[in-house]
């Protein structure tokens, strides 16, 4: 029986496998106290099946969330905690079907070899999952019957069959019922079980129950999340209940229809996922509530509590409107609480009352109520889009006329259109326009419920009747059970009893491949960390060699390893200037020798060659391409030290990072040890303590006073905190501790306090505050330097702290300050805090400073704040735009901002502090493109009109009327003309003096998302949604080219010149002669939609950034064009990048931003040989913040970079003012 006819598809068993692994990937058994990863133990149909796809790779990790933990006892009747828990769970698969599961998890005993291979301690017992999968939504099918075969297991009197001979027939043999046709009938052991499914004629197979959901959240909080779904918004549902998670988000998705859920889509989140929640694209997760998610941002993210009836979120969700409002809740509560909403009727039957929810209220609650409750939904979808079909444009472009029908219910309800912001939007969703198009281009509409209840409501019929009759007995389909084994002669049949789940029967492969693992692990002698991955090579030998030899052969091993690492360290010293170290073959190889080590070889003897070199009277300094590979070398090398507890390397790492430097654009020496400071090993106590201790033991004075030994130590300590960017509390607090333990007297500590003070201002005023020391205090000393140069550790103006309290700072979200930083806070402390301390040398100045001196102090990451938005916009008013006969006027380097609150905003940098020039006021809707001139200002927006204002005097000057969709791009062409593009498929072009459209340039199929102008040719690209850019000569009035190749949206272009460069959703980017209409170059190497293209008209190079994080150079040589550096920076969507001749500003929609620098002299040597584009260099890149990014814009002239996010803020950074 093929897999699709069957209802249950697969029944697997996941636990803990032969390769044992924790949950941060270590191999090994590490513990009682550890998670670790679930894996495939057994299945059937078997893996080598060939008529049967494989079952979901992700399927272990999403039945077993937390992951498997291993107990020293089983089953306790007294303890709930060790009961078996049943649960369902969904997945999605790539197509966006959905794969239905029911799990039971238990305690089972570990497998005996399992155990013997990793010393794991006898009777031990660890998290066993068993599961059936299945592509019908029949939950209650698949548990009862998961449940029936687990109680069989486990019954003391036994099953008939062995059973997995009773898993084989039932999955093999019970088919899937047809329709509203049959009803199957199947039987496990003596429990006869049953499957059918309603008709499609009736509303979707959902068989759950609707009563977990109203009962978790009260009606108002029912209807404020299923408006959220509508709206597509973020949804994370937080419970300590698996089934609970699921069934809300079936339930939910089930009261939506006839729309569809269309975004991601995981009702139960493995733990170790957490980090998906910052996802910035729509999503509905469950998330167990014993996961943390206090270190994440959730901004914008809808929290539904479903233990506590809560719902947060930090957007608003727009209400329903009456009068549909007021019919869901009030249907809602008849079917919740009718005696309540009927206490007033009097209790005689006029033969016109209806029994309909006074009927379901006498019942506890069942199928009936599940119907009831869906049948209110849909009759609500029937009245909010009533008339919905008279607005479809069946056309090439099957739009739907979204301001034509709201107009209509404005006049129908007398609501005015600003009230209808949740219809708008709705309309605007991913789920309408789904539904549009399946209705439109398939046969669903003559089964659409939908339409027919709007008929039938009409007519004045009841809503029933829409639905068929269920009078007809659906056909009884039996599946006959096999035979039980007679026993013989004398009667008896045979009982299978079982202590544990059985194995399935193993092929010689899978036993030999089993086999395999375990003798590689018994082998390796040690199993509570990893085994190394250098001596495993000894592994064929391991049995013949004695003790002795095998520790000779190690350490001839550890010999060779770091004899390979002195060179490659050396050779990496020594590579070219045009050479760039994180792409050499010595850096990839020292990566992995550090990586692949799981005893801490490579880390540890990396660390030593530093060591040894600078021992040798090696002068330490780095370059700045050399700088960042050691960097990245030294992070990875204590990340996996940590993991290994192996603090003498640390330390190690921790000593040479503070020599090694680099000299920035002031000649100031940047050590390597300020860049570690993302590491949270800074923040624990046990780790300065023991560093203490080390310090101590290895003093050579040890003769000298103990108090001035004590007293050396900790300043040496406090130099490496203040380096590392720890807080001044947070650090404090470790030298307070280990100075008391020590019996360290009140003058000592005041010494130590006045110089971690006076290191923390030095800091903090030269290079900023970072993440970790944003509660700096700082004491108003002037910086050591120009505030012109700075970290890439930045962080914006309003998270700095400067100058905040110790008790404010208690209250802070950062993570590093922890609230037994002040259990022993003493008076003289938080007197000394606005002041300096004289005794540590630093010459005494005024807390108040001239302005210069406040200029240096100031961040060069600010905040800007004035909209109550998404920031959707951004526009950078360029040198090009303004310049006149009389050079540059003083708007040149302007931001321009648009947000969903319907505003744009003008944005003067140069002004601190009062960074806001105008709010201009005009639209309707949210504003989604920006451009200039040198007087005017030009928005347009999704209420289909562009608004042209005057830059100085912020007035509106005139509103262009004429798309039918929302409007995706303005350009501000000379001679007072603008070129728009829009939705509805067009490109128009304006005359801002007569107020009217004078040409429509073009026409596409489908919206218009990206548009490139050239004022020197007058030419025009432009291109969207149909997958085709089109090239019009707007000067000749004629189309030139239409260029095809993509296959999805393109997303991006952008024209040099002859060449045009386009990037698509298709994960690739086109090169294109614009005067030819050829395609010269496919650029796909990228692993997403490519969102943004630049072109460098210099070096004649192209870059490429994609949804992927990366971003690529490309440059051509001979045969092609060849990508010559990928660079991984950032970690979500590339949204900008801009290039200049010496310039490349990036913008991702993490918040982060980096800026890479050319140097003028080294152009010279780029023409004859080596890669052009190799002379981009990183300059800067501040540290990101949690907000998500719409939109970024660039001023290279100032080296300034503009983000807009969603939170309605945005972050300007200036990069520097003299290079």
């Amino acid at each position: 029986m093929a897999s699709s006819s069957r209802i249950f598809e697969y029944f697997v068993v996941c636990g803990l496998g032969p390769e044992i692994r924790s949950l941060d990937m270590t191999k090994g058994f590490q513990g009682t106290g550890v998670m670790y990863m679930p894996s495939f133990l057994d299945q059937y149909p078997p893996s080598n099946h060939s008529l049967y796809p494989p079952p979901p790779p992700q399927l272990p990790t999403c039945v077993l969330p937390a992951g498997i933990e291993i107990y020293s006892s089983g089953l306790d009747s007294n303890d709930l905690s060790t009961y078996p828990r049943s649960y369902p769970i969904v997945l999605t698969e790539g197509d966006g079907s959905k794969i239905y599961v029911s799990c039971i998890a238990f305690r089972d005993p570990i497998c005996e070899d399992i155990a013997e291979a990793y010393r794991i301690p006898e009777k031990s017992y660890a998290d066993k999952c068993i599961c059936l999968v299945s592509h019908s939504p029949s939950f209650q099918v698949l548990r009862d019957a998961l449940e029936e075969l687990f109680i069989l297991c486990f019954s003391p009197t036994g099953s008939s069959k062995p059973l997995w001979e009773v898993i084989a027939y039932m999955v093999s043999n019970v088919p899937l019922p047809t329709p509203g046709k049959n009803r199957v009938m199947f039987a496990i052991e003596n429990c006869l079980l049953s499957a059918e499914a309603p008709s499609k004629e009736r509303l979707p197979h959902a068989d759950i129950s609707f009563q977990p959901l109203v009962q978790c959240l009260d009606v108002d909080n029912l209807i404020r999340l299923f408006t959220a779904v509508l709206l597509e918004r973020r949804i994370l549902l937080r419970s300590n209940k698996y089934t609970l998670l699921t069934l809300v988000s079936e339930a939910i998705c089930h009261l939506i229809y006839p729309f569809r859920w269309q975004h991601v889509y995981i009702p139960l989140l493995f733990f170790s996922g957490v980090d998906y929640i910052d996802a910035p694209t729509p999503y509905m997760m469950g998330l167990h509530s014993d996961v943390d998610t206090s270190g994440l941002a959730i901004d914008g993210v809808v929290v539904v509590d479903l233990e506590h009836n809560s719902i947060t979120t930090s957007e608003d969700i727009p209400s329903i409107p009456d009068p549909e409002f007021s019919f869901l809740r009030g249907e809602i509560l008849k079917l919740l609480h009718p005696n309540v909403v009927g206490i007033d009727l009097m209790k005689i039957n006029f033969g016109v009352i209806s029994e309909q929810y006074a009927g379901c209220g006498r019942k506890p609650w069942g199928a009936e109520h599940d119907f009831r409750l869906r049948l209110i939904f849909l009759r609500f979808f029937a009245s909010f889009l009533s008339g919905y079909r008279n607005f479809i444009e069946i056309s090439a472009t099957n739009v739907f006329n979204s301001q034509a029908f709201v107009k209509k219910r404005s006049r129908s309800t007398n609501q005015p259109i600003d009230s209808m912001t949740m219809i708008t939007q709705f309309l605007d969703s991913q789920g309408f326009l789904d539904y549009l198009e399946r209705c439109i281009n398939s046969d669903e509409n003559n089964n659409n419920l939908l339409d027919k209840l709007q008929d039938a409501t009409g007519r004045g019929q009841n809503p029933t009747s829409i639905f068929p009759s269920t009078l007809v007995e659906p056909e009884v389909i039996t599946i006959a059970e096999p035979d039980a084994d007679d026993g013989g002669a004398s009667g008896e049949v045979a009982k299978y009893c079982y202590d544990r789940f059985p194995s399935n029967i193993r092929t010689e492969e899978q036993e030999e491949k089993r086999r395999s693992i375990l003798a590689s692990v018994s082998g390796s002698g040690r199993h509570t960390i990893s085994s190394p991955s250098v001596p495993n090579g000894m592994d064929p030998k391991a049995e013949s060699l004695s003790p002795r030899e095998r520790a000779a052969e190690r350490e001839r091993m550890v010999l060779d390893i770091k004899v390979k690492l002195q060179g490659l360290w050396l050779r990496l010293l020594r590579l070219g200037a045009s050479e760039d170290p994180l792409s050499s073959f010595e850096y990839g190889t020292i990566l992995a020798l550090i990586e692949s080590d799981a005893e801490g070889i490579g880390g540890s003897g990396f660390v030593e060659c530093i060591r040894e070199h600078i021992h040798s009277g090696w002068q330490c300094r780095l370059t700045d391409e050399q700088f960042i590979a050691v960097k990245e070398l030294l992070k990875t090398a204590i990340n996996r030290a940590i993991s290994r507890n192996d603090m003498m390397t640390v330390r190690d790492a921790l000593e040479v990072s503070a020599e090694m430097y680099r000299k920035d654009s002031s000649n100031v020496p940047d050590y390597v040890q300020r860049h570690l400071y993302s590491l949270s090993l800074w923040d624990e106590l046990r780790f300065w303590d023991g560093y203490f201790e080390y310090l101590m033991d290895r003093s050579s004075n040890k003769l000298a006073n103990y108090v001035s030994l004590v007293t050396a130590q900790l300043y040496l300590m406090a130099g490496h905190m203040v380096r590392l960017g720890l807080s001044d509390t947070d650090a404090w607090h470790i030298i307070e501790t280990i100075a008391e333990k020590n019996n360290l007297g009140y003058k000592q500590l005041i010494k130590l306090r006045g110089l971690l003070s006076h290191m923390q201002q030095l800091r903090v005023g030269y290079w900023g505050p970072t993440g970790k020391s944003q509660s700096s205090l700082t004491y108003g000393l002037p910086s050591p330097r120009s505030q012109d140069a700075v970290d890439d550790s930045q962080q914006p103006a309003e998270a700095s702290g400067l100058g905040r309290s110790w008790v404010q700072s208690m209250f802070s979200r950062d993570r590093s300050i922890r609230s037994n930083s002040f259990s022993r806070v003493r008076k003289w402390t938080s007197d000394g805090d606005g002041q300096a301390t004289p005794e540590v040398g630093a010459s005494p100045r005024k807390t108040e400073l001239p302005t210069s001196g406040q200029k240096k102090l100031q961040s060069n990451v600010r905040v800007l704040k004035g909209h109550t938005g998404a920031v959707t916009t951004l526009h950078c008013v360029t040198r090009r735009e303004v310049w006149d006969l009389f050079g540059d006027r003083e708007d040149a380097g302007f931001f321009i901002s648009g947000s969903t609150d319907c505003t744009v905003k003008i944005w003067d940098p140069s002004l601190r502090g009062s960074e806001l020039r105008a709010t201009l006021i005009g639209h309707s809707r949210p504003i989604r493109a920006i451009s200039s001139d040198r007087s005017k200002v030009v928005s347009g927006s999704d209420d289909q009109t562009v608004i042209v204002w005057d830059k100085q005097t912020s007035q509106l000057l005139e509103e262009l009327k004429g798309h039918d969709g929302p409007v995706s791009c303005v350009r501000m062409l000379s001679g007072e003309r603008v070129l728009t593009a829009s939705h509805d498929g067009t490109v128009k072009m304006w005359d801002v003096r007569t107020d009217t459209c004078v040409a429509t340039v073009g026409r596409f199929s489908n919206a218009v998302l990206c548009m490139e102008y050239d004022d020197t040719t007058g030419i025009l690209a432009a291109a969207g949604r149909d997958v085709v850019a089109n090239i019009w000569d707007i000067r000749a009035g004629r189309q030139m080219q239409k260029l095809q190749g993509h296959t999805k949206w393109i997303r991006s272009i952008r024209m040099a010149g002859d060449t045009i460069l386009t990037g698509s959703d298709d994960w690739t980017a086109r090169m294109w002669s614009a005067s030819r209409g050829t395609c010269d170059a496919v650029l796909a190497c990228h692993a997403g939609p490519i969102l943004c293209v630049e072109y460098s008209m210099s070096d004649k190079g192209i870059f490429t950034g994609s949804a992927d994080g990366l971003i690529r150079f490309w440059e051509a040589e001979e045969g092609g064009i060849k990508c010559v550096r990928n660079l991984t920076l950032h970690s979500a969507s590339i949204l900008s990048i801009n290039a200049a001749e010496h310039w490349l500003g990036v913008g991702a929609a993490d918040n982060s931003m980096s800026l890479f620098h050319r140097p003028q002299e080294r152009l010279g040597g780029f023409s004859s040989t080596g890669s052009k584009m190799a002379g981009w260099q990183l300059y800067r890149t501040p540290q990101r913040t949690v907000a998500v990014v719409r939109c970024v814009a660039s001023d290279l002239d100032r080296k300034r970079i503009c983000t807009g996010g969603r939170n309605g803020m945005l972050r300007l950074w200036e990069a520097t003012i003299n290079i």
